[in-house]
């Protein structure tokens, strides 16, 4: 990829040099709260890349899992209470035998069955709970527009829920969704739609590729992945995948998540394996998945894997389709109710209007 500047060209594909703070789509909100954590300007590699000592690695993502959870507790503090919610916790057994938490939020005036989000938290598949506040948030957001959400606590690679490499977060995934599909009546479910966003977008199509493999594809009428960490090619920066450059440093940076990559996979043994990066899968893999949906930020390295998989999707015959939320960079949507509260309300929306057209 050259790093010349051409200033036709938008992000750091016209200038090297460009930031989240001195692009010109950039939300001018998103930048000024950015900016209170240096986040308005390129993101600095970190100490480790994803050929560091795993012991390193793993030293970092901890780092790393401190401070992004920090930054977004900043972001939901002082939020309304939702009032039409309740939340209960349920503890059931994964297929490796370890304990995995259900967080399940419902309506208070529920009637009659419901459509499902079972969401997966984001982290690369490496760090965050979904006990932090961004996602009990969410939880509570869409149970209050009429649905039941499940939330799943799976292994992570690293942080204080690792060190569990692949396939350990998406098999607490798979037990998860098991558990709730085969407790739809209890629940009061009417269909479940499998949704998350980063790392959890990675899982949440994966659970899609999964349960095809398995013979279970009735368990999920739907997909609803955001901003899919998938391409496992943040060290290459394919040019196939021209974000990779273009957003660099907008927030996040590819060294730092193929760091990330690399715990998920130390011995690298599933590179190309696409239930742990589902962006290789084959059509073959794709042909009679049930309806996706494809979302993603403009100003996100992530942003083409995303809109690759969509593409790769229609050419397979599966209904789909995509969303860029322009002006955000990664998991702008989702993580800012108070700075972005229309993006934020619009994305909870399509969620609930994808769930019902199922």
């Amino acid at each position: 990829m050259t790093t010349s500047a051409q200033p036709h060209l938008p992000g750091r594909l016209g200038d090297p040099a460009r930031t989240l703070k001195n692009d010109p789509r950039t939300d001018p909100r998103l930048v000024a709260a950015l900016a209170r954590f240096g986040l308005d300007e390129a993101a600095p590699p970190g100490p480790v890349t994803g050929g560091s000592p795993l012991g390193e690695i793993l030293e970092f993502c901890a780092d790393a899992e401190i401070g992004f959870q920090g930054i977004f507790d900043t972001f939901f503090a002082d939020l309304p209470e939702i009032k039409n919610v309740n939340s209960r916790t349920e503890v059931i057994k994964g297929v490796d035998g370890n304990d995995i938490n259900l967080y399940i939020h419902k309506p208070t005036d529920a009637s009659g069955p419901l459509p499902c989000v079972y969401h997966i938290h984001g982290g690369g598949m490496a760090i965050l709970e979904a006990t932090g506040s961004q996602y009990t948030r969410w939880r509570d957001e869409l149970a209050a527009l009429g649905m039941v959400v499940v939330g799943v606590e799976f292994r992570n690679a690293a942080g204080k829920l690792g060190n569990h490499p692949f396939p350990a977060g998406l098999n607490d995934c798979m037990s998860g969704l098991q558990w709730t599909f085969e407790n739809k009546a209890a629940l009061g479910i009417s269909k479940i739609v499998v949704s998350g966003e980063s790392g959890g977008g990675n899982l949440t199509l994966a659970v899609g590729l999964k349960v095809k493999k398995d013979g279970k594809l009735e368990q999920i009428d739907g997909v609803y992945a955001m901003c899919p960490y998938i391409s496992n090619a943040w060290a290459s920066k394919s040019q196939e995948l021209p974000s990779l450059y273009e957003c660099d440093g907008y927030f996040l940076n590819t060294i730092g998540m193929g760091a990330m990559a690399a715990a998920y996979d130390p011995g690298h043994e599933n590179d190309r394996n696409p239930l742990c990066w589902p962006l290789f899968a084959e059509t073959r893999d794709l042909q009679g998945l049930p309806p996706h949906v494809i979302s993603v930020n403009q100003l996100d390295p992530l942003r083409d894997e995303g809109l690759k998989f969509y593409q790769m999707l229609g050419s397979a015959g599966v209904s789909v389709y995509s969303r860029t939320v322009n002006g955000t960079s990664h998991v702008g949507d989702m993580c800012y109710p108070k700075v972005l509260p229309e993006a934020f309300a619009a994305t909870i929306r399509d969620i609930k209007g994808f769930a019902d057209s199922l």
